[in-house]
């Protein structure tokens, strides 16, 4: 069949304005909207059924676990975050609370907080969870058969941020984050472990995006913690994301919430606590990943339609039979797998020209788009387009056509396909752009000064500095608008000397400008 060549490309490109192009794709893609509260947005049902797509898959790899899901409040007393000093300075500046308890009318038509109904003690609104599970946990568990206590919520939290962009950074997000108190130190590492590698595996297989795992820098880690790991994801523009994190605890909030419990010897003894979390900021890194100049490109294993059928209706007596055959379509592929899956498929029956309707879906990212019209019918054919070949080389869409039975008995394998384009694609890309070179601080600024659009990532030696040295080093990085993201795991030592402190260097980091 012939296809218009005309191209309903994004208004902006990503090489003309990286930030432009994101807000373009979200609105676009219909992922979200502005919600007329400052930093708070309406996802809407193509981004909620992604981060729908994610809880599902991530909930059940949390459950095999062993870990149980639960809910705390949303309000925290601020007496909970006052008993871990370090841990309430971290979030200080970022806490919304709540004083009063009802509003009055101010004589001027408006509405005011009741003096009278002024709170006891303030509410936090959550933006953690730390201090309100510790509470609980420590109500919990009375003896070592008590543990390990793993606990895991699905919820939404509050950090007042002052610079906002949709997913990345909001004042409200929605997130998962696990909590787990154990016997010893060994037993909650080996749990902080296997979150972060949860997290890796999810990251490099249901969202195609690739990662590096590892230990932050002491000076990144969540208030509080003794060790923070994250996994780090680079951005078409080159710049670094913060996937997610996990943290081990040690007894810093078992000693703050009073998590005792009596070991083995009959001795009182605190919990070692770990906590970890991802949120809707991995739709963020979807679309930093994997978007192009037409939109979104979601990998199939998470997107909330894998393939979207739009028959070329006519208004005339021929679409009842065009629309059958559609309908057959739909039903044979939804009994295909993918992704040990069934294949998630819509028939796009809207009113409308497929044409039109097809650039809408492109934008949204689907995987795979099939435009069948009556010949298609008539001969048993099915035109298909893959979201990530979307183009031929004359600059047509690049469609192919198939027989309908050929397309369905390989449907799967095809959509398992894209996936693993996507992931390949990716990878490709930051590991081209990951420098191994650089050896000294003036190296460390000319490299980002002349890479400045798509800059990557240095990844080099250094000696590990602590206290004030490491506060050197952060100032001399904030300088040039870098920050040090992880130390990649499994990293052969470095050799030679520490760019900042001259000293030998002891293990090896990524630095990067990050979102």
């Amino acid at each position: 069949m012939n296809q218009p060549a005309i191209r309903h490309a994004l208004n902006v490109k990503r090489a003309d304005d990286f930030a432009q192009w994101y807000q373009a794709v979200i609105a676009e893609a219909e992922l979200a909207e502005e919600s007329g509260v400052r930093g708070c947005m309406v996802i809407k049902p193509w981004g909620y059924g992604i981060w729908e797509r994610i809880q599902k898959l991530m909930d059940a790899q949390i459950k095999e676990a062993g870990v149980e899901n639960c809910y705390f409040p949303l309000f925290i007393p601020l007496s909970y975050f006052a008993k871990e000093a370090e841990h309430v300075e971290g979030f200080a500046k970022e806490m919304a609370v709540v004083t009063h308890h009802r509003l009055i009318s101010d004589g001027k038509g408006g509405l005011t907080p009741d003096p009278e109904a002024k709170l006891e003690e303030p509410l936090v609104v959550r933006p953690t969870s730390e201090t309100v599970i510790g509470a609980a946990m420590a109500r919990w568990v009375q003896s070592w058969r008590d543990l390990p206590l793993m606990v895991n919520q699905w919820a939404n939290v509050v950090r007042w941020e002052m610079r906002t962009r949709m997913f990345l950074r909001t004042s409200e997000f929605l997130w998962q984050e696990g909590h787990t108190a154990h016997a010893d130190e060994a037993d909650a590492m080996s749990e902080t472990l296997r979150a972060l590698e949860m997290y890796r595996a999810f990251a490099e297989g249901p969202l195609a995006m690739p990662v590096i795992a590892g230990p932050k820098p002491e000076n990144e880690r969540f208030p509080g913690a003794v060790e923070t790991f994250s996994i780090e994801a680079m951005m078409q523009d080159g710049k670094a994301l913060q996937a997610g994190t996990s943290h081990y605890l040690g007894t810093t909030f078992a000693q703050a919430a009073g998590i005792n419990y009596q070991n083995k010897e009959g001795q009182q003894a605190l919990a070692h606590t770990t906590s970890w979390g991802v949120s809707t900021r991995l739709i963020g890194g979807v679309i930093m990943t994997h978007g192009d100049d037409d939109g979104l490109r979601v990998p199939p294993q998470v997107a909330p339609q894998q393939i979207v059928i739009l028959p070329m209706l006519r208004d005339n007596d021929s679409d009842e039979a065009l629309l059958a055959y559609c309908e057959d379509l739909r039903k044979a592929l939804a009994k295909q797998s993918a992704f040990d899956e069934r294949v998630r498929v819509l028939l796009d029956k809207r009113p409308g020209k497929a044409t039109q309707k097809r650039w809408a879906w492109v934008k949204k990212g689907v995987p795979l788009i099939l435009e069948i019209g009556g010949r298609d019918a008539e001969g048993g054919q099915v035109s298909a387009l893959r979201r990530d070949q979307l183009w031929r080389a004359d600059a047509k869409p690049n469609f192919v056509g198939r027989a309908k039975d050929e397309f369905i008995a390989a449907a799967g394998a095809e959509l398992e396909a894209i996936q693993a384009a996507l992931y390949d694609e990716a990878r490709a890309r930051r590991d081209a752009l990951i420098v191994r070179d650089v050896t000294d601080l003036a190296g460390l600024s000319a490299y980002f000064a002349e890479s400045a659009q798509v800059p990557g990532w240095v990844e080099l030696g250094w000696s590990k500095p602590t206290g004030a040295a490491l506060d050197k080093v952060v100032e001399q990085l904030k300088a040039l608008k870098l920050t040090i993201r992880n130390t990649p795991l499994n990293a052969p030592k470095p050799d030679g000397l520490c760019p900042f402190t001259g000293e030998p260097a002891v293990e090896t980091i990524l630095i990067a400008r990050s979102y």
